[in-house]
């Protein structure tokens, strides 16, 4: 039994907490302000009723500490920009006439101004907003939000404690702005942004903050000597300062490393640290260092990420052996639970012992507080949670979802040759050539168009019962022969069905393989106001029946161009969908992708001669530490041969990504073997074409011309000048011309402009490399 006189003072406590609501309140209050239905004051409203309910619902669970300042209209590294002042010169007069339209203008962009560019948070599937800084950039502090939400809280009756990106993260995050320099290091400009912060730390003190709470998560990343020398600087001088709250420093999703000690030794008051997965060696590393003397320890022992519960006894023994290396030991998730949906106990459609088996922010609170109560005041005070606890553990472990025979012996079963195509690429790609007959730089879309009203209304019609299948099969494919026409009259090459019957790109197939469990209400923020529903892959993967085959299929026979059938791949399935955390991700890839192996032979044997199989989360879900790249790349590639191993030559095999940084895993790209990747550089600039090409990547590729996570429509000149870019890096008999990335979340006005400017542009181009226009 834990001693009550040696945690008396152990409490819990999270990092960060869900923003939308519910109900996705806070998404359609925002989607309703830009088309001009709610007011900037409704949306304020809307959004201070969120956050007067989240921290009341953590208070009532017995939360002792609610974090403030973590709530977003868009993305939090933005919020953080507009805090520090750091506004990218075209957005200036937007933001300087109307704050709110101008801060949405660095999110979105609009008609006038490019947005920020947008990139994945580490490897998480959440986006945030890169800084753009340089040489130039003056700070000036602005803690105007960051001190009103502190007061909301307060006003409540609660204790807060603000959450601030740390000011080395956010410059390690940050880029060069548009025109710098690419080799200015925006964490050069450290000195100047570190009186900002204490500026706002003031301001936060005088507010009547005890404890502020700094996220730094880039260091659990490989640092450079120069880079930890500025975090120890930062530190020194934060930790200094006269006129300051208590300071805790949060690191999450790894271990710290080399950082450990020097934020260990720091004159700050705390650190939070994750003890989960990766992060358990934080444990060994800070008894290493002679632990916390006097200071606070907020240990991160609840998965954030995840969605299973937790293992009460194993976390309580953990807790326990970090009672003698600090002060004062509290409980918290391992990280923000923005990366999990609000309450499992909504999700009606699943069993209710698999419900168990299953913990989201709601669920984790309560965690937290009966592992605190356990640690402070003994486990006899928790043994009925914790028998409860045991019986749901075994429930999983022992249950018949988990384990099919049938499919592990399969995948016992893969041979070296399942993971490799049948030719080699340059006599693919000539036999390739000759069956599609394309034009140089040929045109084609990513997948999606857009889910129109009608579209929406039929699939909720269906699950209500108000219309029979046949009524909304033919509502299916009323919109794909609609979608094949507009691209046939465009004059895109390579066309797309649109996915009409598609929710989501992963939940889709999801649905029709056993092992996976669908959620009603598992909302998750990926970026702005985008939210997924990340299905639970729970158990044992297999496909019972061909999933696409059927719409491919009848898309094909209404058209003589090529139509692409679209599979989302293996590691995307996995990076995309709360994982199990029972076996290795390996295991787990290679069930994923045998099953999506037998759907890529289906189609090929039903007619489809170009087949997509996305892999947008394969740079994502990269480890942050080097040292555990090559396992992960070699599995994570050998699952997408293995997917599509199994092909003709003359079938292209086309995987798309988007929306991460792609030159560290330049060879891994390569290593998939794929005969045409498309890849997301607009807003970057076709950072990625040069990157390829130095690289020498030998096969075809598409970088994006049309940022589709924008409402801006390129027109054809301005496409045209990223074509030309693009035709430095690669050469015409290798580019394709395509968006960065699906069609699904822009308005049909939209797509069909930009499509168009796009198809003009390519035959620009194009007939500049003949001589005459085509």
């Amino acid at each position: 039994m834990t001693s009550k006189s040696a945690a008396a003072a152990a409490r819990a406590t999270v990092h960060g907490y869900p923003r939308q609501g519910q109900h996705r309140e806070l998404k359609k209050a925002i989607e309703g302000y830009w088309k001009g239905q709610v007011t900037a004051d409704a949306l304020r409203g809307t959004a201070a009723g969120l956050r007067r309910h989240h921290w009341q619902q953590l208070a009532d669970a017995g939360i002792d500490e609610v974090p403030t300042g973590d709530f977003s209209y868009y993305d939090h590294v933005l919020d953080t920009s507009v805090m520090v002042g750091a506004i990218p010169a075209r957005h200036r007069d937007a933001v300087a006439a109307d704050a709110l339209d101008g801060y949405f203008a660095m999110a979105r962009g609009n008609q006038e101004v490019a947005p920020l560019e947008m990139t994945k948070w580490f490897d998480t599937n959440y986006h945030y907003l890169v800084p753009e800084l340089g040489p130039d950039t003056v700070f000036a502090a602005d803690a105007t939000r960051q001190v009103a939400e502190f007061k909301e809280a307060a006003a409540l009756g609660l204790t807060g404690r603000p959450v601030l990106v740390g000011p080395v993260t956010y410059l390690l995050l940050a880029k060069p702005a548009p025109g710098v320099d690419a080799g200015f290091e925006p964490l050069t400009l450290l000195d100047r942004l570190l009186p900002v912060y204490a500026e706002v730390l003031a301001d936060l003190r005088a507010a009547g903050a005890d404890w502020v709470q700094l996220d730094e998560p880039a260091l659990v990343q490989d640092r450079t000597s120069a880079e930890l020398n500025a975090a120890a600087r930062a530190y020194r001088d934060l930790g200094a300062l006269t006129d300051r709250p208590k300071l805790l420093v949060a690191s999450y999703f790894d271990r710290l490393g080399d950082a450990l000690p020097i934020l260990a030794k720091a004159p700050v008051d705390g650190l939070a640290l994750d003890f989960t997965d990766a992060a358990a060696a934080n444990l060994d590393a800070l008894a290493g260092v002679g632990g916390l003397p006097g200071k606070r320890l907020v240990a991160g022992v609840v998965n954030g990420r995840n969605i299973w519960i937790n293992d009460l006894e194993k976390s309580l023994s953990t807790l326990g052996t970090l009672l003698g290396l600090a002060d004062r030991v509290d409980v918290a998730a391992s990280c923000s639970l923005l990366h999990v949906p609000l309450d499992a106990a909504a999700e009606r459609d699943i069993d209710p012992q698999i419900v168990r088996w299953l913990a989201f922010a709601k669920q984790k609170t309560a965690e937290l507080v009966t592992l605190a109560r356990g640690l402070s005041q003994g486990t006899d005070t928790i043994a009925a949670e914790l028998a409860a606890n045991r019986a749901d553990l075994s429930s999983r472990a022992h249950s018949a979802l988990t384990h099919d025979p049938a499919v592990r012996a399969r995948a016992a079963a893969v041979t070296d040759a399942d993971v490799h195509r049948s030719a080699p690429y340059p006599d693919r790609a000539a036999a390739q050539r000759s069956h599609l007959g394309l034009p140089p730089l040929p045109t084609t879309t990513i997948g999606s168009f857009p889910q129109t009203a009608e579209l929406r209304t039929a699939r909720a019609d269906l699950r209500a019962g108000r219309i029979d299948s046949a009524a909304y099969e033919e509502r299916i494919a009323t919109e794909i022969r609609e979608v094949l026409a507009f691209q046939e009259k465009a004059g895109i090459d390579v066309l797309v069905h649109g996915e009409p019957e598609r929710n989501d790109m992963v939940q889709y197939f999801a649905e029709q393989l056993t092992g996976y469990l669908a959620t009603r209400h598992g909302w998750v923020q990926s970026y702005g106001t985008r939210y997924v529903r990340p299905p639970v892959l729970a158990g044992d993967i297999s496909r019972p029946e061909p999933m696409t085959v059927r719409w491919t299929t009848y898309a094909q026979s209404v058209t003589d161009r090529p139509v692409k059938g679209m599979l989302t791949g293996p590691v995307t399935m996995l990076a995309w969908s709360f994982v199990r955390d029972d076996q290795p991700l390996a295991d787990t890839a290679r069930q994923v992708a045998l099953a999506l192996r037998d759907e890529v032979g289906d189609l090929e044997a039903n007619g489809t001669s170009v087949i997509q199989v996305d892999e947008p989360a394969l740079r994502e879900t990269l480890p942050l530490r080097a040292a555990d790249r090559a396992g992960y790349l070699a599995w994570a590639t050998e699952a997408f041969r293995l997917t599509t191993g199994g092909v003709r030559p003359d079938t292209q095999i086309h995987t798309h990504m988007c929306y991460a940084e792609f030159g560290d895993i330049v060879q891994a790209i390569d290593d998939l073997d794929a005969d045409v990747i498309s890849l997301e550089a607009a807003r970057s600039h076709m950072q990625v074409a040069r990157e390829l090409a130095a690289h020498g990547y030998p096969r075809e590729a598409g970088p994006g011309v049309y940022d589709i996570h924008s409402p801006r429509i390129p027109d054809a000149d301005e496409v045209t000048a990223l074509l030309r870019k693009g035709l430095e890096a690669i050469p015409p008999e290798r580019l394709w011309v395509n968006p960065d990335c699906g069609l699904k979340t822009r308005g049909w006005a939209e797509v069909r402009t930009s499509l168009e400017n796009l198809v003009t542009a390519a035959r620009t181009v194009r007939g500049g490399l003949s001589g005459t226009a085509s």
